[in-house]
């Protein structure tokens, strides 16, 4: 009888010690928070978790759980779990055109106005406006991202200043090494590259949420830039499947004169071809009209707190923590991927990741142009973008009539819809 007691004893003190090891973070009063963001190559979301998690002094540790590569894939899989009121979710790691449909739907929490004032400072408008919806503050960008013009020095004496411009130049060199890359395959860069050539050529492609815009002659004015490269002998022989890696490969190959692509190239060019790395030149993106500036694409990842969140407060704390200066100019280290503050384009970590190129990088930021994600309805409204001009070979820009009324009923059409799942 004694041994079965002392069995009996040891057996329930086993039981508590494994109930309380079950759950360190509940034994110690810490809460884990689970931050849902696709993986990036260089390490930083986990190098970011591990410090801020440090920097909590035990109040909760991040925990990051990785979405699939595929932006479709981390929509689908976050609109499915927030749809289902999933409260496992707490940090949303969100692509900048998804701010509008996710607080739209109620997914995600509107910024704490303290905690909005902080982490908006020096950030440039062209970025926070990517973080409203309504006037409202429902994200906090993290990092950002722009493009460039990139082109051969030693065979081009100055970057063209318009499409126009370069067009020409690209076709006195000639198709064998005077090539274009740009990506219009059919997703979404192709809306980038849509979006950046109507907004540079005065207009917009919506008005409001649920209103058009594409005034009519600057509307034709960029399509009929679309259409002339897409048809002319420098446009890539791939250009209706084109990608940003397609067209990192084709400048690669020394074929290409010209190419619009994100700052990921400058690496890829020095690792892989270094003849072309070593006549390589980065230039603000070509105006669609001289006395125009142009309006470069806007990419990124904001920092949202789920609306089923179990706790808000701090999830809103290590938001303030991620978007730090000191973890944004890691992320900079670590992935090459922008700031989305100005001043911190005057640390020389920028310099060293951007050589040469970081006021154009600056600059393109300061100027860009968000996509019409202030829409609920952004995925339709981006496959209606991507299925009215493709494939811009279809474009004649000798008629834009038929493409300009093809592009403006498909918009018209998505606006009126409330977003697929």
């Amino acid at each position: 009888m004694r041994r079965g007691l002392v069995i009996t004893i040891v057996a329930i003190a086993l039981s508590l010690g494994v109930g309380a090891c079950g759950d360190s973070d509940s034994a110690s009063g810490r809460q884990t928070l689970s931050w849902f963001i696709a993986r990036q190559p260089g390490g930083a979301v986990e190098a970011l978790a591990a410090r801020c998690s440090q920097a909590s002094g035990g109040r909760y540790r991040i925990r990051v759980e990785l979405l699939p590569s595929q932006a479709d894939q981390q929509r689908e899989q976050l609109v499915r779990r927030l749809g289902a009121k999933d409260d496992s979710l707490d940090l949303l790691g969100l692509d900048v055109v998804w701010t509008g449909e996710f607080a739209n739907a109620g997914w995600i929490r509107p910024v704490p106005e303290q905690t909005r004032q902080v982490v908006s400072r020096n950030v440039f408008d062209s970025v926070l406006e990517t973080a409203r919806f309504e006037n409202r503050a429902y994200a906090v960008p993290i990092w950002s991202n722009t493009q460039l013009l990139w082109y051969r020095k030693d065979r081009v004496g100055k970057p063209p200043t318009t499409w126009d411009e370069m067009i020409q130049e690209a076709e006195r060199i000639g198709p064998k090494e005077g090539r274009i890359q740009v990506q219009a395959n059919r997703y979404e860069g192709l809306v980038v590259l849509v979006n950046q050539l109507i907004e540079s050529a005065g207009t917009s492609i919506l008005a409001g949420p649920e209103q058009v815009r594409l005034d009519e002659a600057p509307t034709e004015r960029a399509l009929g830039i679309l259409g002339r490269l897409s048809r002319s002998p420098v446009a890539a022989p791939n250009i209706t499947t084109s990608t940003e890696d397609t067209a990192r490969q084709g400048f690669e190959d020394d074929s290409s004169s010209f190419m619009v692509n994100y700052s990921f190239v400058y690496n890829s060019a020095k690792s892989n071809a270094p003849e072309v790395f070593k006549n390589l030149g980065a230039a603000k993106l070509p105006r669609v009209d001289p006395d125009r500036p142009s309006a470069p694409p806007i990419g990124g990842i904001n920092l949202a707190v789920s609306s089923y969140a179990k706790h808000p407060d701090l999830a809103f704390d290590a938001v303030r923590c991620l978007v730090s200066p000191a973890n944004q100019l890691e992320v900079t280290k670590l992935e090459g991927l922008p700031p989305v503050r100005d001043d911190l384009f005057d640390d020389p970590a920028i310099k060293t990741a951007y050589p040469g190129f970081a006021e154009e990088i600056r600059s393109s930021i300061q100027n860009a142009a968000p996509r019409p994600s202030e829409s609920p309805a952004y995925q339709d409204l981006s496959l209606a973008i991507q299925r009215a001009v493709h494939p811009t070979t279809q474009i004649d820009p000798q008629n834009l009539d038929a493409a300009y009324d093809r592009l403006r009923e498909k918009v018209l059409d998505a606006i009126k819809r409330e977003g697929l799942l």
